[in-house]
């Protein structure tokens, strides 16, 4: 778009300057009888407080033994870091137990200050519960910040939000790698999602001192009596992370709204196993009982994990092409974020290709992206909201009513990603996987120069046909039937597709799998909204200032001769199209030719394939001085190219339209005045199953 399309509503539009939109942009006895006593002691107190605790941590085998999913998985982990940092294999032997044990013990002889009993627990692996937080986690208030000291294997599961920094040691989120001396990551754990868990892998290095630098460490964040308590704690298999409350303008934003106030807090059925009075809950941090059993993640995502990335660290020709498929609900977009984080611990960046309308991981839906990762997820969809590298708007949640498109913006993402760049690329599918799902499944994999097909199901079923090479040899797509051949003639010419590829079988093992959750905020579409709200929420400030409602920031007026308007989904008469495209999401895209108009608005006869940067709310559209309002997080130096705005089936959320606070009055573009009776008022349904004459492939 030219420099003169966008100016500020409240601007001289003489000028036609650029400009930002106002507001818009986280003593030891030496009798043997004492000894002897003390050592009874010591062991009585173990028995009766901590073996039957350890007896209900014991982990339940999923397939194999202990001794084989550790040693014989596929992969020692190895965990070399984007940031330069080294790495180190991370090993579970029993004497690294019996050596703490031993340390417990000896802390105990020699007169600590908690109990035997106490000091064993704090030592022993498992959750950390209530009794653990007395011991093994100190509050500075002054600095509004807490410090927790964590045993080799230890886990916090919470809810709520916080910036981690790992002082001494290593911890494991989510796949992902923090050792001391990285930056801080910012946590999300809110009720719409399973809540994170936070293990501690002990140091990387075996060969350091017990409690090396742990003293100096502490001083800085604690006082002299809360770093004296905790130091005792620190052995060279422990860990100690900061953490530290986090507001930016994404909570403060979605706080705002009266029904997502609650977000970041355990949900109903959680309260019970929340503990509330830890160092750690003024911080935005919630700790959970083991009654919450957190992320679990079965031994064939494990093996399935280590698979992948051993073949991406060397042990195949040229880069890996991961495609996940599986249908809805089976935990597609928790095993690609797993894969990400843990790819991440040996590279530095990942492409990730968007193929999932409904369910996108770094855009609003509606939208189909090539991104690049090169930060790791450690949150839900809406608490990583960015700009990819390329997107183009598809503008609706299902691709079924234009297959065709679907595939040729899927080509158009390709073709723009260079093709000699060896880089990892992860690809996401949709949860669509009967009928015309499946045949577009099995294009897909042809499409794309694939080398791993992990295929996600449940209890043993098979939801749809195992999809091996040897499945693929004869099956039939939308597009493409067999022989098996690449369905682009440029990706034979340039990127010839592998003979076969490797097809991994991942079963999902945790509860609800397959079934949408019921509790708030957790179904489909609510976290479609979440993450709308979230894109938008960049409109904010990111300064600590009050949130300003959507209707209180400054839009950019776009002339109506400077851009096209266009509907994706359906017909719309031309006389009405402003009507419809009014209070609207729209699709800020850049067409390959010039757009003219002949006095009025330019409006588009067919939906177009073409980048988009973006998406916006129109706002207001002024007739007589021929203007569009439109609010846009977009960087107004990339507005310029912008010259189509495409209005699809993703509206906006009601609470943008219902309860923004500082309305007065009617409010705008709400009315009750409307009756679903009337023929033609409601949504028209579509069913996928239904075969139409048009849509048969030719055999």
């Amino acid at each position: 778009m030219k420099a003169n399309k966008y100016v500020q509503a409240k601007g001289s539009a003489k000028s036609m300057k650029w400009k930002g939109a106002k507001g818009c942009r986280l003593n030891v006895k030496s009798s043997d009888d004492t000894s002897l006593a003390l050592a009874q002691k010591y062991q009585s107190d173990v028995r009766k407080k901590h073996k039957v605790k350890r007896l209900q941590m014991e982990p339940k085998p999923i397939s194999g033994s202990k001794k084989n999913s550790d040693n014989e998985s596929g992969l020692q982990k190895s965990y070399a870091h984007t940031n330069g940092n080294g790495s180190a294999t991370v090993t579970t032997d029993k004497e690294a137990e019996e050596s703490q044990d031993w340390n417990a013990y000896a802390q105990y002889v020699l007169g600590n200050e908690a109990p035997a009993s106490d000091s064993m627990q704090n030592f022993g692996p498992g959750r950390l519960e209530r009794e653990s937080f007395i011991h093994c986690a100190e509050r500075n208030d002054h600095q509004n910040h807490a410090v927790l000291v964590m045993q080799k294997s230890q886990t916090l599961c919470f809810r709520g939000k916080c910036l981690l920094t790992c002082l001494y040691g290593r911890v494991e989120v989510m796949g992902f790698t923090i050792e001391e001396g990285q930056q801080s990551y910012p946590l999300f754990s809110p009720a719409s999602h399973c809540p994170l868990t936070i293990t501690a892998l002990g140091a990387s290095e075996d060969t350091r001192d017990e409690g090396m630098g742990a003293t100096e460490i502490l001083l800085k964040y604690l006082t002299t009596a809360q770093q004296n308590k905790l130091v005792k704690r620190i052995s060279r298999k422990s860990s100690v992370i900061l953490l530290e409350p986090m507001e930016t303008s994404l909570t403060r934003f979605l706080s705002s709204f009266t029904e997502l106030s609650e977000l970041f807090s355990p949900p109903v059925a959680e309260l019970m196993s929340a503990v509330l009075d830890t160092p750690l809950n003024g911080l935005g941090v919630v700790p959970l009982v083991d009654t919450v059993p957190g992320l679990i993640v079965s031994q064939s995502c494990k093996d399935a994990l280590n698979t992948v990335v051993s073949a991406c660290r060397g042990d195949m020709d040229g880069c890996a092409v991961i495609l996940v498929c599986g249908t809805k609900n089976v935990g597609k977009s928790t095993f690609n974020r797993i894969l990400i984080n843990t790819l991440l611990n040996h590279t530095t960046c990942i492409d990730y290709l968007e193929c999932d309308l409904g369910q996108t991981e770094f855009t609003p839906s509606g939208c189909l992206s090539m991104s690049t990762v090169r930060e790791p997820l450690l949150g839900p969809p809406f608490s990583h909201q960015r700009a990819p590298e390329h997107m183009i708007y598809y503008g609706q949640t299902s691709c079924e009513t234009d297959m065709e498109r679907y595939i040729e913006i899927l080509k158009s993402l390709w073709h723009r990603r260079p093709q000699r760049r060896e880089t990892t690329v992860v690809i996401n599918t949709m949860g669509w996987v009967k009928g015309f799902g499946f045949k577009l499944l099995v294009d897909m994999i042809r499409f794309f120069p694939v080398s791993h097909v992990v295929q996600l199901g449940h209890s043993g079923v098979s939801q749809c046909p195992v999809l091996t090479p040897e499945f693929l040899r004869t099956a039939h797509g939308w597009q493409t039937h067999p022989p098996a051949q690449a369905a682009l003639d440029e990706f034979t010419e340039s990127h010839s597709p592998p003979k076969s590829y490797v097809h991994i079988t991942v079963q999902s093992e945790f509860r609800g799998v397959t079934r949408q959750g019921q509790a708030k905020h957790q179904r489909s579409n609510e976290q479609r909204e979440l993450s709308l709200l979230a894109y938008l929420s960049q409109l904010q400030s990111p300064d600590p200032s009050p949130i300003r409602p959507l209707h209180c920031l400054i839009p950019y007026q776009v002339p109506h001769s400077a851009v096209a308007i266009g509907v994706t989904h359906c017909e719309v008469a031309p006389n009405h199209m402003l009507y419809a495209a009014n209070a609207s999401l729209v699709g800020l895209c850049c067409l390959g030719e010039k757009v003219t108009s002949k006095g009025g608005p330019a409006l588009l006869s067919q939906t177009p394939v073409c980048p988009c940067v973006g998406l916006g709310v129109l706002r207001g559209i002024d007739m007589k001085r021929g203007l569009y309002y439109l609010l846009t997080p977009v960087d107004p130096t990339v507005l310029r190219e912008v010259n189509c705005l495409l209005l699809g089936a993703v509206s906006l959320p009601s609470c943008i339209l219902k309860t923004q606070p500082g309305f007065e009055g009617e409010l705008p573009y709400v009315t009750t005045d409307y009756s679903f009776d009337v023929t033609g008022a409601g949504k028209l349904r579509v069913f996928k199953g239904l075969a139409r004459s048009s849509q048969m492939a030719t055999k």
